[in-house]
């Protein structure tokens, strides 16, 4: 699933550049995240760039928009045609969030 960014959002700005797939915009009310472009962090992060330096905890899982990590890292691949990524049996608790034992918002 991608994350999605709640109206708790302060606008501090300091999960845009964050972002390793420029998905993270500022929106007419508080910062936004296009669900095409969000591979939470899948082939780049063990932990959810925006969740890890969100002040206010706002960036969270969007379940209307659930994806598995497989189509997360050939969305991640697609994104970025010129970047290597590992095989999806390759993926760690380093490159995936999906591995991480200790993911936020691991239950949801």
């Amino acid at each position: 699933m991608s994350t999605t960014i709640t109206d708790e959002c302060i606008n501090c700005g300091v999960c845009e550049p964050e972002c390793p797939n420029g998905a993270i915009t500022e929106g007419e009310d508080y910062y936004v995240i296009d669900p095409d472009l969000c591979t939470e962090c899948v082939g780049f992060h063990g932990e959810e760039a925006c969740q890890e330096v969100c002040p206010v905890d706002c960036c969270i899982p969007d379940e209307d928009n659930v994806e598995t990590e497989e189509v997360l890292l050939e969305k991640a691949s697609k994104i970025h045609p010129d970047q290597e990524f590992p095989a999806l049996d390759e993926l760690t608790n380093e490159t995936s969030p999906m591995r991480n034992p200790d993911r936020k918002n691991a239950n949801l």
